[in-house]
């Protein structure tokens, strides 16, 4: 098969045809058919991401959509001929989705949703697991929390907008102010990521705060965010804890702060099967018309991958960027 392996980090991927995998015991092999990019996935590339524990030389790639072609020794849910997706490697030594075949642990995959394209699939698995798991697991979402997404627009941003409304939550979304039609077609209420915080807790809930905060953003807008929570009820979910914060805003709230970490299956091999159960609420909810991922219209294959990272690189796509693979 072709793949692209990465040899050193921030050098250029190398194209080259080495031998397909196998499907061991409980794993199925995937022809695949599309690679979603993360900001992650250039920052493994460059270096810049200890925290994914790759192993070089290696093929990265986090997210897929394909076909099944085989399946391995005690997998039961799965047969060839299924069109699955999922977050599958490019991490912590496991092969990625830059090749056109993956053996994958059959735990981490969902069948994919009939109405959306093999691209549309391969943009969901990071972003929608770690929404997921921050507004559902975390913080408990449903119809009686008001709910601010802070970076409303971006890749995991716009994905927890659609997961809140369709639990019933009355729910805001930060956002420049160019993606304010994007947030109300959801059903949101956008706010101008200019203003204070101060100011729209005012405006938006009449000083109270919101039940729950999930931050996309970090740096600054994670400490924001600690000032807007509602007191004593108030939760703070942060995809990106970076820095040095204070905790102090939070605790005079008496509220409540988690973070996520969405590469931990991957990485330590536990709780692989709850990224397959997540992205079977995926599929119900796009099935159901509540979940549309979106796209980047710029079309990029395994020979064109510096391209697509370079246009991420400088802010020139909108949506999720899919290679497309076979």
């Amino acid at each position: 098969m072709k793949a692209l392996i990465l040899n050193e980090f921030n050098t250029p991927y190398q194209l080259q045809d080495i031998k397909k995998p196998v499907a061991g015991d409980g794993e199925v092999l995937v022809k695949i058919m599309a690679s979603g990019i993360n900001p992650l996935d250039l920052k493994i590339q460059a270096g810049q991401a200890a925290h994914a524990k790759a192993v070089l030389p290696a093929i990265l790639g986090i997210d897929l959509a394909g076909v099944v072609e085989a399946v391995g020794k005690g997998v039961t849910g799965f047969k060839i001929g299924d069109e699955v997706y999922g977050m599958t490697g490019g991490i912590a030594g496991v092969q990625g989705s830059l090749a056109q075949y993956a053996a994958v642990d059959a735990n981490l995959l969902a069948l994919k949703p009939t109405n959306l394209t093999m691209k549309e699939a391969a943009a969901l698995p990071l972003i929608f697991i770690t929404a997921w798991e921050g507004l559902v697991d975390r913080a408990k979402v449903n119809k009686d929390k008001t709910v601010l997404i802070q970076g409303g627009a971006g890749g995991v941003g716009h994905i927890a907008v659609q997961i809140a409304k369709a639990f019933g939550a009355k729910v805001f979304a930060t956002v420049n102010p160019a993606d304010f039609s994007l947030i109300k077609s959801y059903g949101a209420t956008p706010i101008d990521y200019n203003l204070a915080v101060e100011d729209y807790v005012q405006q938006y809930t009449q000083g109270d705060g919101f039940d729950i905060i999930l931050d996309t953003v970090g740096g600054a807008v994670l400490d924001a965010s600690f000032k807007a929570a509602k007191q004593y009820t108030g939760h703070v979910v942060s995809i990106l804890g970076w820095g040095n914060h204070a905790l102090a805003p939070l605790s005079f709230k008496g509220a409540t702060y988690s973070g996520v970490f969405t590469l931990y299956p991957l990485i330590s091999g536990k709780n692989r099967e709850q990224h397959g159960d997540i992205l079977r609420k995926a599929t119900e909810m796009a099935e159901n018309k509540q979940l549309i991922p979106i796209m980047s219209q710029e079309n990029y294959t395994l020979e064109t991958i510096e391209d697509a990272y370079k246009a991420m690189a400088n802010g020139k796509t909108k949506g999720k960027v899919v290679v497309s693979i076979q």
